[in-house]
């Protein structure tokens, strides 16, 4: 079943002195994916910037930069946003995790250019020890790729704690395992590294997840957050996506921005500024809405 979200992400920095000069990167504009078609996305940025230019990433993704060559003293960036998901469903054959290594272990031509990245170590999706116990009841000898993932997605949301306060971007994976805690990031930081330990392809997914008040409650604006997932690759489908925090595969209710190796391949922005010193203030409010289609 099709679901129609709009999505308005606002990210607004305050600086005590005035910048002189600054230059940001931002993965903010949504990809079309096997799951997803693009309605629209518009950027307003404020002040207007001198300089702005979009691109495509090595991995498809969408990035606008920009730079601002005159002093200011806030600067916003909203980015507005509609898309159709539909969830892929996964059918056909089942073959073996261990097939699906051996296929990315030894793929040529374009099946190693999609999967190679994807299947290697990277900063923030490390391997590690820790990974050993997490594994070893997940991929049992001659378990089909699907059965292993399901596994994968459950086993992480039972075992693991969210906890807000624990982890930042540069918490290790080994360190969020030993824990059992962390947040989004972390825990498909982790569901990739785990993969990719066992000799499989995984990616790290950035974007929105449509969240629910409490019962009886009215649904607050601005008060939803950008989500993390992952997912896994077999040939004969592509690949498949599934949410560790939220125990979904595939996912329902998301709205997918960019795909890399981990967090540091899409964070959503990122930037340099020239001052005179002092301090900013950062702010961001996401708001994730089910819209009816047209008509």
């Amino acid at each position: 079943m099709s679901n129609r979200f709009r999505v308005s992400h606002r990210t607004e920095y305050r600086y005590t002195n005035p910048v002189i000069d600054g230059f940001t990167m931002a993965h903010l504009l949504p990809r079309a994916t096997p799951s997803q078609e693009l309605v629209r996305a518009d950027l307003v940025i404020d002040p207007p910037p001198d300089e702005l230019d979009e691109t495509i990433d090595q991995f498809g993704n969408r990035i606008v930069r920009f730079a601002i060559h005159h002093f200011h003293d806030c600067l916003s960036i909203e980015a507005v946003s509609e898309v159709v998901h539909t969830p892929r469903l996964y059918d056909g054959e089942h073959p073996t995790w261990e097939s699906v290594a051996e296929t990315i272990a030894t793929s040529t031509g374009t099946i190693a250019l999609e999967v190679a990245p994807f299947a290697a170590e990277s900063p923030r999706a490390a391997l590690a020890p820790e990974l050993d116990e997490l594994t070893r009841p997940v991929f049992l000898p001659g378990r089909s790729i699907i059965d292993v993932v399901i596994d994968l997605c459950h086993t992480i949301f039972r075992e693991f704690q969210f906890d807000a306060g624990f982890s930042d971007v540069t918490t290790p994976v080994g360190a969020v395992v030993a824990a059992r805690r962390g947040v989004c990031q972390d825990f498909a930081h982790v569901a990739v590294a785990a993969l990719r330990s066992k000799g499989l392809a995984a990616r790290y997914i950035s974007g929105y997840i449509e969240t629910y008040p409490p019962p009886g409650q009215p649904k607050l604006i601005g008060v939803d957050a950008s989500h993390a997932w992952a997912s896994a690759w077999f040939p004969g489908f592509g690949w498949l996506e599934f949410d560790p925090t939220n125990d979904q595969i595939p996912p329902q209710n998301h709205v997918t921005i960019a795909w890399g190796r981990d967090y540091g391949d899409v964070a959503p922005v990122r930037g340099v500024v020239i001052s005179s010193g002092g301090t900013q203030e950062l702010s961001v409010s996401v708001d994730v809405t089910r819209v009816a289609p047209p008509g």
